[in-house]
């Protein structure tokens, strides 16, 4: 996907808070509409996050889910037994799941740059 300079500094500051390169992905791409780009995304497991180091696991869960219910209910969702987990595997998960979260609260802006015509 060809864009211009002004799309990239529009996906720079929209994309700020994603772990994810979307810019480089987009070089890329072949997407024509956020629901290819969506699927690509999810196909390349771009909004796959791995936490490593236990300290940084229990920071990542201690501030986004204390009572572990979220992350624990999305490893059960994910067939995860309990005595395989960790708390890598849960920040990872709920890692994963911000990052998801974070791409559908930019979903429509994105949407607007890359393919404006597809209203």
């Amino acid at each position: 996907m060809k864009l211009t300079t002004q799309q990239q500094e529009q996906i720079k500051a929209l994309t700020s808070d994603l772990e994810m390169d979307l810019l480089y992905h987009l070089e890329t791409s072949e997407a024509e509409s956020i629901e290819d780009l969506t699927d690509e995304l999810n196909d390349n497991a771009m909004f796959d996050i791995e936490v490593i180091y236990y300290a940084n696991a229990i920071e990542l869960l201690r501030e986004h889910d204390p009572s572990l219910k979220g992350s624990c209910g999305l490893a059960s969702e994910m067939g995860y037994e309990t005595e395989n987990l960790s708390s890598e595997i849960l920040a990872s998960i709920l890692a994963s799941g911000l990052e998801r979260q974070e791409y559908h609260n930019i979903e429509t802006e994105l949407e607007e740059i890359l393919f404006p015509d597809e209203d």
